[in-house]
This record gives structure tokens, C-alpha cells and sequence, in this order.
């Protein structure tokens, strides 16, 4: 944390190029490359010169300096935006360095950050997550994160678990004491149950946003030679697959991926599923419904009136998935009507693109996240969500042991590793301290 760190913050090869400095000499040594003197210079301010190596001049820059506090880092530091030559930023970056810069390592700006207290460890990993975001949605959830969303809502859980601990600690410590009174055991299992009910909903929106940011997993089914090839083609805007009138050409599952309005939807084409002797296809259809499995939307595509065996059968294997049933062909079938189906299916032409619009807004609706909002939290990481799964257990042994009447030093000890755990995700830490000076701001012990 004493030295001065300098990377490219920029991806190379584009016009512009970014240099950040940051550390406690960040202006003194810029100072001795820079055209002009910095170690005075007023915080947010951008100043024009040129990088200098001695008498000469390696290019023309804007240099942006912020002060300590108030940077990304917390520290001293400052942007050079040069020209993107390569040339140019590596000449500018071994000139820093060898001024007494240290090359940053992977993150290291944001590790710097996270300790200097800028951010907690959510917001410093949302960082990263809003970098690799690839649409709207993803792009939306990061933005959350970063902004203490989640954050916050762990802060609300932490001063719940908090009030518990103290309760259960006020109930040991002066339990000797007639006159005091404290929350009795029915009012404890209210909070601690509606504390579980909070993390369990964290934890179960750990599918979905992990859905979200590989995309949500589509299968699409049916008979060998009714177009599951053409719409996959169709939807991808691409001869992703074989398309052939030769039944059983699909023998695999091929998967691709496409955003449909803000949400990346992953779609798996199966192979036909029908009866045969061929092995080969055999191991195919019964991936076709291993990938029904995984699925969260299943496409069931039909070209004709499916028997009563195939509808129960589709329905066996997509319970409790979202299913589309989609009727194809219809630029040669114009029957939208069959008497064996009595829920809405959505007729289209995968080889013309008839009904393809219709059918994206279906998938979209089907996906059942148009409703998400900024301030919703969904949790996309997996440390995150084994400190969930682990608080949750916590919890649920605190409320195991208040339905058996346990002692409150046994229910104080999961109390205090569920603390624990959820400060795991911030990076913060629970002291004793912090139960002492919530119990004296909650209770009036000596009056």
C-alpha cells in the first residue's frame, strides 16, 4: 500500500489510451515526466502537457488528478490519456516505472479500493462483473451491486441477527436479575424466521442469476424433420445447424446464444425424438431430454396434431419448466386448431420467419424477468451464494433449537457464526464490541 502502482486501464488498439497511477507519490513522480508540476495541483482538475523523457517528448496528454480521499482508489492518484499507440503507452508505462512506479497487478486498483474502504467486497466483485456484462439485464444487476444494493440489504439482515445476539446475550448475562424482561422465545423465532425467509429468497435467486449471466437455457424438442434445425437457424440469424429432409440428421445437442430484448438466451437444438433401432441416435434423444432437464424453456416445435402419448410424454419431462408449444410449417398447414391441445401454441414458419417475432416476445414473457427493477438483488456469485447456503443453515438450527427450548448460550454461538458468515460476503467483521454497543443503544440496562 506504500508503493505507487501504474497500469493500462484501457483495452490496447483503440484510439485513446488510459494510464492510471495511483499511491502516495502518484504526482511527485509524474511531476518528472510530465511537462508541467503537479505536486500542487487542485484535485478533479485535467491538465495539458507532454510525457517527457528528458528532452524528448514521447506524446501529447491530458492528465486528470484526483486527491486522497476522493478518488477511485482512496489514494493519490491520477489518468494520463495518451494516444493508443502501443508504442506510446508501454514507452509511457517503463518511463513511470522507471521513475519508481511498480506495474499493478490483476484487480489491484480495486483491491486498493475495497481496502482503503472505498467499497466492500460485493461492490469490489461487482467491478468485474459489470466488465463482463453482455447486456441489459446483466449490465442492470452489476450496476445494483455496485451501487450497495445488496450491500444494504445484508447491513438490514446484519442489525436483525445483531438484535438476536443481544437479546440472547442480555438473557445470559442477567438472567439472575427478576425484574428485567426480555423478548420471549415465541417473539424470537418470529424474527429469527423472518430473517430465514430473507436469505433463503437471496439464495434461491442464485439460479436465475446465474441463468442470466450465461444465458438462460432453452431446449428446443420434438419429432425427427419438423424444423427444430430451421428455427434454431432462424432465431440465430445463422446456419448455425444442419438442415436436411433426411430424418434422424441431428445427433447432438448444438448450442448457441442471442439476446432478446436486454437478456442472453442460450438455445439448445436436440436431436428428434422418435423410435430407433440406430444407437448413435439413440444417445442423441436421450440427450435431447438431458438438455430438457437443464432447460428453464423448453420449444416443443410440431408440424402435425400430436397423439395423446406425445403430449404426455413432453409434459412428463418438462415439469415444472416454462413450455412453449410451437406449431411449424404453417406456410403449408394453415390449421391453427387441435382438438388434443387445449392451451395456446404459436403458429410460425421457421423457413420464412412468419410468427418469429411472436414467438421471441413468448420466450422473453417466459423467462419471467421483465419485472426485475434496479433495486432488486440478485445474487450471481458463487462465494455469495455458498455464504448464503451456510447462513441459512445457521438460521435454521436457530430456530431448531428455540422450538426445543435450547439454551440461548447454544443458539448465541450459530447466531454469531451466521454474523460471521454473511460478513464474509462484505468483507466486514463482527466484534464483540459492536453486540456490546448494540445492546447499550437497545436496552437501558441500568436504569
Amino acid at each position: 500500500m506504500n508503493e505507487t502502482i501504474c497500469a493500462l486501464a484501457t483495452a490496447p488498439g483503440g484510439a485513446i489510451g488510459i494510464i492510471r497511477i495511483s499511491g502516495p507519490k502518484s504526482l511527485e513522480i509524474l511531476s518528472h515526466v510530465f511537462s508541467k508540476d503537479l505536486l500542487q495541483a487542485q484535485p478533479n482538475t485535467i491538465h495539458y502537457g507532454h510525457i517527457k523523457n528528458g528532452e524528448e517528448i514521447i506524446d501529447e496528454v491530458l492528465v486528470s488528478v484526483f486527491r486522497a480521499p476522493h478518488s477511485y482508489t482512496g489514494e493519490e492518484s491520477a489518468e494520463i490519456s495518451c494516444h493508443g499507440s502501443r508504442y506510446i503507452l508501454n514507452k509511457v508505462i517503463a518511463l513511470l516505472i522507471a521513475n519508481g512506479c511498480r506495474q499493478a497487478g490483476p484487480g489491484e486498483f480495486t483491491q486498493r479500493a475495497y481496502l482503503n474502504g472505498k467499497m466492500d467486497l460485493s461492490q469490489a466483485e461487482a467491478v468485474a462483473d459489470l466488465i463482463a456484462s453482455t447486456n441489459q439485464t446483466t449490465h442492470q444487476i452489476a450496476m445494483s451491486q455496485l451501487r450497495g444494493h445488496f450491500s444494504s440489504k445484508l447491513a438490514q439482515l446484519r442489525e436483525q441477527l445483531l438484535k438476536l445476539t443481544s437479546l440472547l446475550e442480555l438473557e445470559l448475562d442477567f438472567s439472575d436479575h427478576e425484574d428485567l424482561e426480555f423478548a420471549d422465545r415465541s417473539e424470537l423465532t418470529e424474527l429469527t424466521k423472518t430473517i430465514y425467509n430473507h436469505i433463503i429468497r437471496l439464495a434461491q435467486s442464485f439460479e436465475t442469476g446465474q441463468a442470466l449471466k450465461q444465458g438462460i437455457p432453452v431446449a428446443i424438442v420434438g419429432k425427427t424433420n419438423v424444423g427444430k434445425s430451421t428455427l434454431l437457424n432462424r432465431l440465430l440469424k445463422d446456419d448455425r445447424a444442419i438442415v436436411s429432409d433426411i430424418h434422424g440428421t441431428t445427433r447432438d445437442t448444438i448450442e448457441d446464444t442471442i439476446d432478446i430484448h436486454g437478456v442472453t438466451f442460450r438455445f439448445i437444438d436436440t436431436a428428434g425424438i422418435r423410435e430407433t433401432s440406430d444407437t448413435i441416435e439413440q444417445i442423441g434423444i436421450d440427450r435431447t431430454y438431458q438438455a430438457i432437464q437443464k432447460a428453464r424453456i423448453v420449444l416443443w416445435l410440431i408440424d402435425t396434431e400430436p397423439s395423446r402419448e406425445e403430449i404426455n410424454n413432453i409434459n412428463r419431462h418438462s415439469e415444472n419448466k416454462k413450455l412453449i408449444i410451437i406449431k411449424n410449417k404453417s406456410d403449408k398447414d394453415s390449421n391453427n386448431s387441435y382438438n388434443l391441445l387445449n392451451i395456446p401454441f404459436i403458429a410460425i414458419s421457421a423457413k420464412f420467419g412468419t410468427g418469429i417475432d411472436e414467438l421471441e416476445r413468448a420466450i422473453y414473457e417466459a423467462a419471467d424477468i421483465s419485472t426485475l427493477t434496479e433495486n432488486d438483488i440478485i445474487v450471481t456469485n458463487a462465494r455469495h451464494y455458498d455464504a448464503l447456503v451456510r447462513a441459512h443453515d445457521n438460521i435454521q438450527r436457530v430456530i431448531d433449537g428455540l422450538e426445543m427450548q435450547l439454551s440461548g448460550d447454544l443458539l448465541s454461538e450459530d447466531l454469531r457464526q451466521a454474523l460471521d458468515t454473511l460478513a464474509e460476503i462484505t468483507g466486514g467483521q463482527i466484534t464483540p464490541n459492536e453486540v456490546l454497543g448494540n445492546i447499550f443503544k437497545n436496552f437501558c440496562v441500568g436504569k
